[in-house]
């Protein structure tokens, strides 16, 4: 029989069961005694009866403790997570040393390890992370912040819609305001040109990860990398910034908070309860808020600049796309075909890439080194619906382009618009005849 070797405290607790067993002491008092709860002391007492002395030694005694790693084992683990697994949780870096690298650790010794590194925070410590405040640029057209907001501007008196927000970050100045069912491209276009019609070219524009300013698949194989708002920027000579987080453009996020309030309050005074009167109004709203909310700049200087001769806001605040020509001088752009109009120029563009150039007020151009083709628009291809991934934030705006996408597939045939998207104007192609 192996010799047992007990602790004191293993030894008092020995002396104390027994007492409860010969009913000189109650479960209760055995357990003040020994600083266990009455549930714990029942756990002792009943492996004392099953096992006897053995069963009060503790279990841990037998296991191999974290201790048995050596520190340079150790810091071949951690120079492995850092070279490979640096923006990986423990659990998932655990995972990858057992699967790619034949090292198994428990995710609460590998966590230990990648905390004391410095690869890791605890989660008290990412609760304790603050945003510290940017100061402001120096002059006005530096920085212009864009935002959408989506909220019941009109209450209860009309669907939900979007407020698109553009502020300059060195005067908290509110240049453009722009109502809208949802935020889209080509409301996007329509606010950016008033802007830049009213003050000139901004430096750069600092926005969120927004699918309109921000391509979302990496590493993608085609096209330049650009959406067609960054596009249209870039031949302006605009750059466009995208924030890592809501709170580094914390100014446009403060000002929608505050025009959740007050220009709601607003429109429900004025009596406006739609997006036609509120984009109407707010030149005036505009106004008011920049006399009591704008700060002047740390520079006079205005960094806005003018359209150079060759730039045109119209040729590139508009959807561009590239299409190849068949031989038969036809080309498909969202659906629809298009038959280019022979003559001298037409005639040799066949397997030749063209522009098509859509614009938010409806027309649409198709263009080959700078001229624009005759065409017309020869049959729209119909397609069977597919099911739709649709963000839960997006349901609303996506049910009632639903909505009236089976309207118009209500009405007689030769009635029928032309299609049309979010933004855009009432038709979508300039048909012509």
């Amino acid at each position: 029989m192996a010799l047992l070797v007990m602790s004191r405290q293993e030894l008092g607790r020995l002396e104390i069961l027994q007492q409860v067993i010969d009913r000189r002491v109650g479960v209760m008092a055995a357990a003040g005694l020994m600083g266990l709860s009455r549930r714990q002391a029942s756990r002792l007492l009943k492996a004392y009866v099953q096992d006897g002395p053995a069963g009060l030694i503790s279990k841990k005694r037998s296991r191999p403790s974290n201790r048995r790693y050596s520190d340079g084992f150790r810091a071949y683990v951690i120079e492995i997570v850092r070279a490979n697994y640096h923006d990986f949780g423990p659990t998932l870096a655990a995972e990858k040393l057992a699967e790619r690298h034949e090292i198994t650790l428990s995710k609460e010794t590998l966590r230990t390890w990648m905390i004391e590194a410095g690869l890791w925070q605890s989660r008290k410590e990412r609760k304790k992370r603050v945003q510290q405040p940017r100061n402001r640029r120096e002059c006005f057209g530096e920085l212009i912040q864009i935002d959408g907001s989506l909220h019941w501007w009109f209450e209860d008196r009309s669907p939900r819609c979007s407020l698109l927000v553009f502020i300059d970050d060195a005067t908290s100045r509110i240049v453009q305001l722009r109502f809208a069912p949802s935020e889209s491209t080509f409301d996007y276009f329509h606010a950016a040109k008033a802007y830049v019609k009213q003050y000139g070219k901004p430096l750069a524009f600092y926005s969120d990860k927004h699918a309109i300013f921000r391509t979302q698949k990496a590493g993608q194989k085609t096209g330049n990398g650009m959406t067609q708002f960054g596009r249209a920027l870039n031949e302006l000579n605009i750059d466009i910034i995208c924030a890592n987080s809501p709170q580094a453009k914390g100014r446009v996020e403060r000002a929608n908070k505050t025009l959740q309030d007050r220009l709601v309050k607003e429109l429900r005074l004025q009596g406006i309860s739609t997006i036609e009167g509120a984009n109407a109004f707010v030149p005036e709203f505009i106004e008011t808020w920049n006399a009591k909310f704008a700060k002047p700049p740390h520079n006079e200087l205005d960094l806005h600049r003018p359209l150079a001769p060759h730039e045109t806001l119209d040729g590139a605040m508009c959807v561009k796309s590239e299409r190849t020509v068949s031989n038969s001088l036809t080309l498909q752009y969202d659906k629809v075909l298009f038959i280019l109009e022979p003559n001298e120029i037409s005639a040799g563009l066949a397997r030749k890439r063209v522009t098509v150039c859509d614009y938010p007020d409806g027309r649409l151009e198709i263009e080959y080194r700078g001229v624009n083709l005759a065409y017309r628009a020869f049959d729209k291809h119909r397609t069977v619906n597919r099911a739709k991934v649709v963000e839960n934030k997006r349901l609303g705006e996506t049910l009632g382009i639903i909505a009236a996408m089976q309207a118009e597939r209500d009405e007689p045939r030769n009635v029928r618009s032309a299609p049309r998207r979010r933004g855009q104007g009432p038709n979508m192609f300039q048909v012509q005849v």
